[in-house]
């Protein structure tokens, strides 16, 4: 089976299995939103700055990679005109029923983000893209096609796994070599299985940012955060990122 194919029915079984990124926003949530009370995450902990958005209202926003029934939510609750891409089914389907049950309108395209994006050149003011691109082995033609399909001062906000999030054991044990790649090491490959981590990679900043400065982006501002748990959060090292990244 294609990986892709095969972590979208992983996601759709972690979403089933109660994921705390696959949960659709409640209606007390969406109406604190649409009254300015709302918060959303790129990152395991941190809230995103609220200056790195703007105001929403009207703003076409790709949610890439970024199903769940929460962000997208929010941002139509803002006013926001909202396409969601994610190849995970159950994903869409939450983003969806929340439209149903709130009553507003979002583009849904059940579809794979390392193909080329569905959409014209310069069709979104900004792009938010949690944490997913770990998932995908070649991440710079997904900043290509960001750049593409953004407008001229448009905004990619994006979520980034650093990449010794694969060195170590919950005990603080080096058991793995960089990079992490399942489809190039078996027992990279077998352990994903086994503890049913989905097939993801490891990405350099290389790839993370200087990915994005070849596209064009200029990046504007960035923050670090913890995973929230285990070895590294108890040694308060920030094996996440986000970054703030503008076309101009």
């Amino acid at each position: 089976m294609n990986y892709q194919k095969q972590n979208s029915k992983i996601i759709d079984a972690w979403c089933k299995d109660g994921w705390k990124w696959g949960q659709m926003i409640d209606h007390e949530t969406f109406m604190r939103a649409s009254k300015g009370d709302w918060e959303v995450y790129l990152t395991p902990t941190k809230f995103v700055p609220k200056a790195w958005f703007g105001d929403l209202k009207d703003k076409k926003i790709l949610g890439l990679a970024s199903g769940g029934g929460q962000q997208m939510a929010i941002f139509s609750a803002l006013g926001a005109k909202c396409t969601l891409l994610d190849y995970s089914r159950e994903q869409c389907d939450s983003d969806r029923l929340v439209a149903e049950r709130e009553g507003y309108t979002i583009e849904v395209y059940e579809e794979d983000m390392t193909k080329p994006f569905p959409f014209g050149d310069n069709s979104f003011d900004l792009i938010f893209h949690p944490i997913s691109n770990c998932y995908v082995k070649e991440v710079v033609p997904i900043f290509k096609e960001c750049y593409r399909v953004l407008k001229k001062g448009g905004v990619l906000l994006g979520g980034y796994d650093q990449a010794f999030n694969y060195l170590f054991d919950d005990d603080g044990h080096i058991i793995y070599d960089l990079p992490f790649d399942p489809l190039s090491n078996q027992r990279h490959y077998e352990d994903s299985l086994k503890n049913d981590w989905g097939i993801a990679f490891s990405h350099t900043l290389e790839e993370n940012i200087g990915g994005q400065l070849k596209a064009g982006f200029r990046i504007s501002d960035l923050y670090e955060d913890t995973s929230g748990e285990g070895f590294l959060h108890d040694h308060h090292v920030a094996s996440f990122m986000a970054i703030k990244s503008i076309k101009e």
